[in-house]
């Protein structure tokens, strides 16, 4: 496109702390294409597998959908430790985002959305402990979700699950991509009570992760 220009990843600060980052997938085309755009983003130390990565190491999973063996290979992923995953999928249905996330997937992309730049800001939100889910998939999941809740509540015996108020606003924020500084300035907190505000959340209700709260709080009927 005339004046169009590509936005190219902002260089890496010196002495900055790099991410270690490995690749899984079915074929070998489709590794060695998500590891070209990794090497493009700055901040990111790429490893040929997951035992020669150093400790901390996000993976990125490619598959076609989340489906049983997906789903098999997330939970082996994070199993044992704080092991964190980003998945990129062709294709996912509302259910198997919750079964995702609960998995323990920090984030999930599409694979046509899957950009060196987008690539590289979800390994580094996963490195963070943020999540980073599918608006679209996330919406649709929560009109659905809200339709089951309202039929759940209209129950004799219903008694709604313990968040907060204010956990709710943030877990809204979270659910709409914000970070922890955007979510911040708009609800007046500091970053710091944010972060407290999840860690709490994600302790007491034994949540994985930040994606995991946004399911939790989805499934509920909060958001």
């Amino acid at each position: 496109m005339p004046g169009h220009h590509a936005t190219r990843p902002a260089a890496a600060a010196p002495g900055a702390v790099r991410t270690p980052v490995v690749v899984q997938a079915a074929d070998p085309i489709s590794r060695a294409g998500a590891e070209a755009q990794l090497r493009r983003c700055p901040g990111l130390d790429l490893a040929e597998d997951a035992a020669a990565a150093a400790p901390g190491a996000v993976t990125v999973l490619l598959a076609e959908s989340a489906d049983s063996s997906t789903t098999a290979t997330l939970r082996r992923l994070v199993r044992g430790g704080d092991h964190r995953v980003v998945l990129v999928v062709e294709r996912m249905r509302e259910a198997e985002l919750l079964e995702a996330v609960e998995c323990g997937v920090a984030a999930i992309l599409w694979r046509r959305e899957a950009t060196a730049d987008r690539l590289g800001r979800a390994v580094l939100a996963a490195a963070r402990g943020d999540g980073d889910l599918p608006a679209d998939l996330l919406g649709r999941l929560i009109t659905q979700m809200g339709r089951l809740q309202r039929s759940v509540q209209g129950q004799p015996g219903y008694t709604p699950p313990g968040l907060s108020e204010r956990e709710a606003d943030v877990l809204r924020l979270v659910a709409d991509g914000f970070d922890t500084g955007e979510i911040a300035a708009k609800l007046s907190y500091s970053e710091r009570t944010v972060k407290n505000v999840l860690h709490g959340l994600t302790t007491r209700l034994q949540l994985r992760n930040r994606a995991h709260a946004v399911a939790y709080a989805v499934r509920e009927g909060y958001i």
